[in-house]
């Protein structure tokens, strides 16, 4: 006969009285509430995008009027004045600028990666409207992966634009 103690059975908690009999049900994870339906509705969930798309288009309207090329306007570029390299932004109020006046040629020319951003910015705005109009959220999650992605993409487009290679990339 063995004299070791058994072990004891996980304590276990009793029926409460409002589920009496039941196991617990999981609590899901906090789902915002279903979409309303209506005029308002709809309107309040374009708010945000309408409102973005208002922000931009005035921004890329003042870059226009005010041409970046003329000196005095804008402040020059820290990174530039003070090490005579371009940053992945130099050329951006100019690429913006000819952007703005339908000179795509001369977009590239200034910022290439600039104007890459407008047609994505372009692109998930659109997309953002719509899943708006359909009462769908927007989520962007990116993985790290990306981030990281992104991030060598700005290193290896600023290094290239300061070799002599490279001097197509320059503004």
């Amino acid at each position: 006969m063995d004299a070791s103690p058994t072990p004891a059975a996980p304590p276990t908690r009793g029926p409460g009285p409002a589920g009496a009999g039941r196991p617990p049900t999981p609590v899901p994870p906090y789902l915002p509430p279903p979409p309303a339906s209506g005029p308002v509705a709809r309107l309040r969930r374009l708010a945000a995008p309408v409102a973005t798309l208002a922000v931009v288009v005035g921004a890329f309207g003042y870059v226009g009027a005010v041409d970046p090329n003329e000196p005095g306007h804008y402040p020059v570029c820290p990174l530039l004045r003070l090490t005579g390299l371009y940053c992945p932004g130099c050329g951006g109020l100019r690429s913006a600028h000819a952007f703005a006046h339908g000179d795509l040629a001369a977009a590239l020319g200034s910022n290439a990666l600039a104007v890459a951003g407008y047609v994505l910015f372009a692109v998930l705005w659109v997309v953002w409207t719509a899943r708006a109009v359909r009462g769908r959220p927007m989520a962007l999650a990116a993985r790290p992966a990306v981030w990281w992605g992104i991030g060598a993409v700005l290193i290896v487009f600023s290094v290239v634009r300061n070799l002599p290679f490279g001097s197509a990339l320059a503004p």
